[in-house]
């Protein structure tokens, strides 16, 4: 009990936590361990909208046959359960990387939910998942920099880590007070277009999408983040993986998965990320990577083991973001003035290769990485 209340105090305050250690998190890797994954339905994807402190996200990003490469997403918060806010933010990156990055960030008036949670709304903005399940349109006038209007298709199932995608926080089992849990579609068709002040962007080409939520103050979930968007013509990989404060242990919790011609290869729990090259950044003080390694393992469903990595350099970064700096307000409110927190995200792109192992027999994918580590505490 006396647990449970410093971690109330610690979400109202804004400060760190005190040390549980490792026994306070009960990762998704454990349900992994008899359920490596569990494919997704129309169910799954509800929203949360949980009336506690939380951040719950739905990302989109694309690969696009121009060259073009973005990210759209929605962030519904709640802090101290005493107020609710969403934003939709856009970021499009120029295939020449010279073109400076669009990127928008604006509060969303009037938002709320249809019936069944499965789509959401509010003035000049609609986030629509089909009937059926299996494709998203995203429609949003909300800032004259970047009118957009995308679908989103699934290819391949989607899917979750074991049984429910969950990894639970706090020391009593029984009554856990905080979850993390992320949800995938790998892969997607995506059509459609982001009209810039400088014309019509075409976003014809490949997606990934997905649903986060942090049923707990971000920074007391995870002090650091790595992200992997893999994409080729027959292949994506994908991969988020979390450390967890000192408060929790420092324990790593790695969610990815490989599809491959419209079914999943392998997923669950027990990928793996590496910075096998950093460089310390004077401005921030933090060492983000300059190489990399990023390993998949696991079986299919015929049960013959499957490997996969990626790695080398990761060249120059695409962008460096000051996340209190960019963010809305809320995410301020969130974090509060925590000593030691200081979150950044680094962002590359690269063509690249993965290294693919099926069953013994080897093949080489060519495609395109997206990667983000991102630095929140020490």
């Amino acid at each position: 009990m006396l647990n449970w209340a410093k971690q109330q105090v610690a979400n109202v305050a804004g400060t760190r936590e005190p040390i549980y250690g490792p026994s306070a998190i009960r990762s998704v890797a454990k349900q992994a361990e008899t359920t490596p994954y569990t494919e997704i339905a129309k169910e799954d994807l509800r929203w949360t909208a949980l009336d506690s402190t939380s951040v719950e996200t739905q990302t989109f990003y694309i690969n696009a046959d121009s060259g073009h490469m973005g990210m759209v997403q929605l962030i519904y918060s709640n802090v101290a359960g005493i107020r609710t806010t969403c934003q939709f933010n856009t970021k499009v990156f120029f295939p020449d990387k010279k073109t400076p990055i669009l990127w928008s960030s604006d509060d969303i008036s009037n938002f709320g939910f249809d019936e069944g949670k499965h789509s959401c709304q509010g003035d000049n903005i609609a986030v629509t998942l089909s009937e059926d399940g299996a494709s998203y349109t995203i429609k949003s006038a909300v800032n004259e920099k970047s009118l957009v209007n995308l679908s989103f298709s699934k290819v391949a199932p989607g899917f979750q880590a074991g049984k429910d995608g969950k990894s639970y926080f706090g020391t009593d089992p029984q009554q856990p007070w905080g979850s993390m849990r992320h949800a995938f579609w790998p892969r997607c068709n995506v059509e459609g277009s982001i009209i810039t002040k400088d014309g019509d962007i075409d976003f014809k080409g490949r997606g990934f999408f997905a649903h986060c939520l942090q049923g707990m103050k971000p920074h007391h979930a995870a002090a650091k983040w790595n992200f992997v968007n893999f994409q080729s013509p027959q292949c994506s990989a994908v991969m988020m993986e979390y450390t967890t404060p000192p408060s929790y242990g420092s324990t790593v919790v790695n969610v990815g998965g490989i599809v491959r011609d419209g079914e999943i290869v392998t997923a669950g729990a027990s990928s793996s990320v590496e910075h096998t090259e950093t460089k310390n950044d004077p401005e921030t003080d933090w060492t983000p990577p300059s190489g990399v390694r990023f390993l998949w393992s696991g079986t299919n469903k015929e049960g013959k083991v499957v490997k996969a990595s990626l790695e080398g350099s990761l060249g120059e970064r695409l962008d460096r973001v000051d996340v209190m700096a960019e963010v809305p307000g809320f995410i301020k409110q969130i974090v509060g003035g925590v000593a030691g927190t200081k979150p950044y995200i680094y962002q590359y792109a690269l063509p690249t290769e993965l290294q693919l192992e099926i069953d013994g027999i080897k093949s080489t994918q060519k495609g395109t990485l997206f990667f983000e580590a991102t630095f929140i505490s020490s």
